[in-house]
């Protein structure tokens, strides 16, 4: 039976020991490689890592870059892959200042589960409300709590509940789905992989069992295909292919999303604004023609029609979403600066790129109790809702029904600096 993927992202307080907790879990699921674990040992005796406990630095196995292991903390998102018996992992190491916000989100953007760390002496912080408010507006499926450093507190059961309880009305707030909270000690070990004996009270899962067990999730509406590239035939024949074919070849190439496509599935094409039908006649992978595809898939779509598709335009399988041109969105601010009611951006939205211009400002939220104020611009690393007008229709649907037909950026016309990341919600559309 394949292995399953699960997509995770860590993220919290600064020191809270994210990039402990990846190490311990990597390396006591045994998925560091010899001359990888070598180097980490020299390195941490170099430092004088070590005292009492095993010399071995766990926060090395992530943090790669120079800077990273002069001031011990992480910058960037680093990515690690590893596999299990039951299921196969890709794990964006996120980091917790404040000013990093931002690769959060881009680490979180695909994750299936948030693993958010918070130190059991300090409880909840302003970071973690910040991440979980992150996590929340990205609707991570499944939020998983590490109260780590809990041997600095003597495994103290009752300070481990009232953060639990604490964690589990935020997450109501927020509207998360699915939340658990573990007690762990990354540094010694306990409940990441193998159960800790200093903890016989909890009789939950350790980290590595939970994520083995959590549901795969489940891809949500119809597939859908935004076209990144339209393949012609250019140059001499190749052998093997058939003249009259080769001619007459036109494929949309992009990656699937959303579910399956088959060869005769009727589709609903957004084309120049304009919606068209037509069926799937072929669809072309890496490995050559196939009947089917699933979603995740990079695909060459042909299609029975004639139809004048470019990049931008999308292609679904079912009922296409109303084409729209003023819509409302969530979002994080990316870059320094500040955006304000009257702003002229470009929206990214799937493939498609254009002129847009930011109509209100609605509200922006406050990490400290999650409420929503009446705000007149957002600044960087601010989370708020934000009118859009767009100069192009758009195929967008709700983020919750859709990561890929619900999300966008913004982007700075002057530069191309990304101004913000956001989703889309439906109900405030307003047809093109």
């Amino acid at each position: 039976m394949p292995h399953t993927l699960l997509r995770i992202a860590t993220a919290g307080s600064v020191d809270d020991g994210k990039s402990t907790l990846v190490g311990r879990l990597l390396h006591d699921s045994k998925s560091i490689l010899a001359d990888s674990l070598d180097e980490i040992a020299r390195t941490s005796a170099e430092r004088g890592f070590g005292g009492e406990q095993p010399a071995l630095d766990l926060a090395l196995v992530t943090d790669g870059l120079r800077a990273e292991r002069e001031q011990g903390i992480t910058i960037d998102v680093a990515y690690r892959y590893f596999s299990t018996d039951k299921r196969s992992f890709i794990l964006a190491d996120c980091p917790g200042h404040v000013q990093y916000t931002r690769n959060t989100v881009t680490g979180a953007s695909t994750a299936h589960a948030g693993i958010v760390l918070i130190d059991a002496r300090y409880g909840v912080q302003e970071q973690t409300r910040r991440h979980l408010g992150v996590l929340g507006l990205l609707r991570v499926p499944y939020l998983v709590i590490a109260v780590n450093k809990m041997d600095l507190i003597d495994w103290d059961e009752q300070r481990f509940a009232a953060i639990e309880a604490q964690v589990h009305e935020l997450a109501g707030q927020l509207g998360v789905g699915q939340t658990h909270v573990i007690p762990v000690s990354a540094l010694q070990g306990d409940n990441v992989v193998e159960r800790g004996a200093n903890s016989r009270w909890y009789t939950g899962p350790t980290l590595l069992q939970l994520l083995e067990e959590l549901p795969e999730p489940q891809q949500h509406g119809t597939a859908r295909l935004d076209v990144q590239y339209v393949i012609r035939p250019q140059g001499a024949l190749a052998p093997g292919l058939d003249a009259e074919e080769y001619r007459d070849f036109r494929g949309y190439a992009g990656s699937l999303t959303g579910g399956r496509l088959a060869v005769g599935d009727p589709v609903q094409v957004l084309s120049n604004g304009q919606p068209a039908a037509s069926r799937v006649s072929g669809i072309r992978t890496p490995s050559g023609p196939v009947r089917q595809a699933e979603a995740g898939e990079a695909i060459v779509l042909l299609l029975e029609d004639e139809i004048d598709i470019a990049r931008g335009d999308t292609v679904v399988a079912g009922q296409l979403p109303e084409p729209v041109k003023s819509l409302a969105a969530d979002v994080c601010v990316l870059s320094p600066g500040r955006l304000a009611a009257g702003d002229r951006v470009l929206l990214k939205h799937g493939t498609r790129v254009a002129q847009a211009r930011i109509e209100a400002i609605e509200h922006v939220l406050q990490v400290e109790d999650y409420t929503r104020i009446p705000a007149r611009a957002l600044e960087l690393n601010d989370l708020g809702r934000i009118r859009l007008r767009s100069a192009a229709p758009l195929a967008a649907t709700d983020y919750a029904l859709s990561r890929s037909a619900g999300s966008l950026l913004l982007i700075d016309p002057r530069d191309g600096a990304t101004l913000a990341a956001g989703i889309v919600k439906e109900e405030e559309h307003v047809p093109a």
